[in-house]
């Protein structure tokens, strides 16, 4: 290899370095933002969690259309995937686990809602019907878009189009550590909401000292618990796909920033092993020409 080559791509992996290491720089903040976003929502959660287990044991809560508990036959599929690559296998990880979730229904029996242009592509491709594709570019998460999904997900449980909502996501553990997960939306229970309010401190980093909202010990309701219901049970299904989308948003930036740092060692790593053959080569150039100038020197002297 000629050493102009080995310039050549020794500068190219610079700047390859110095583009990773900006990205690097951009998905942490991006991440940091995220994630402070869920945990800012978190003492709403908490609280209209709390209003909910007391009035658990109230039958309108039974009652209640997106409570009812039917044997699963239909379901609708929520998959939270990005537009955008570079991020490691974040996508791939969920949409195996979305796959493996509606694995035992007919393709006619699963309803998906795509939420980013992986999921999409995956299930389209394999006879799936989507009922509904959003695009996952900005970072932002539009509340009135968000708003009229999950309207349109409690109507069609309510009118048993859907036995079951699924939502198949990236759990946000730790900066290093994004889990694929599926999780019960629909029908609501105190159970999944409660999981979902405490995923949302993640395990290390930051934000795991985060102090919990203590809930008051009991309610008096006014008016009645069927209206305080009414109000209190779309809410909270709001406010789980919110915070569903925030994780997603969280671990992808996560993902992206392991990424770009991992490119940004190898670079480093390439340049160094580049710059060692060059200095090799180039040794070899220099002591191949002292050896021909000595060897013609002599040979003029003989």
């Amino acid at each position: 290899m000629a050493l102009k080559d080995i310039k050549t791509k020794i500068a190219a992996t610079h700047r390859t370095h110095k583009v990773t290491r900006a990205m690097e720089a951009v998905s942490a903040v991006k991440m940091r933002k995220t994630q402070g976003a869920a945990l800012a929502g978190r003492p709403y959660a908490r609280a209209a969690l709390g209003i909910l287990a007391r009035l658990s044991g109230s039958a309108d809560l039974a009652r209640h259309p997106l409570a009812a508990v039917r044997p699963p036959s239909k379901i609708a599929l929520v998959i939270l995937t990005s537009d955008k690559g570079l991020a490691g296998a974040l996508n791939s990880g969920v949409i195996k686990a979305a796959a493996d979730a509606v694995a035992l229904y007919a393709p006619d029996a699963v309803t998906v809602y795509a939420y980013g242009k992986k999921g999409e592509e995956y299930f389209a491709r394999r006879g799936y019907r989507i009922a509904r594709a959003f695009e996952n570019k900005a970072d932002a998460i539009e509340l009135p878009l968000m708003e009229e999904l999950v309207a349109e997900l409690s109507r069609g449980f309510a009118d048993a189009a859907y036995d079951e909502v699924l939502v198949a996501y990236s759990n946000f553990k730790s900066t290093f550590e994004q889990m694929p997960s599926v999780r019960r939306l629909l029908p609501l229970t105190i159970e999944d909401v409660t999981r979902l309010v405490h995923d949302i401190v993640p395990e290390k980093g930051k934000w795991s000292e985060t102090r919990t909202i203590a809930s008051p010990a009991a309610y008096a309701t006014e008016p009645e618990d069927a209206d305080v219901l009414d109000i209190l049970v779309p809410r909270l299904v709001a406010v789980s796909l919110y915070h569903l989308l925030l994780e997603s948003k969280a671990s992808e930036h996560s993902a992206r920033m392991v990424a770009m740092k991992s490119a940004s060692d190898k670079s480093k790593e390439v340049a160094h092993d580049l710059t060692r053959l060059f200095n090799k080569i180039r040794q070899a150039a220099i002591t191949r020409e002292v050896s021909e100038i000595i060897s013609g020197r002599e040979a003029l002297a003989t």
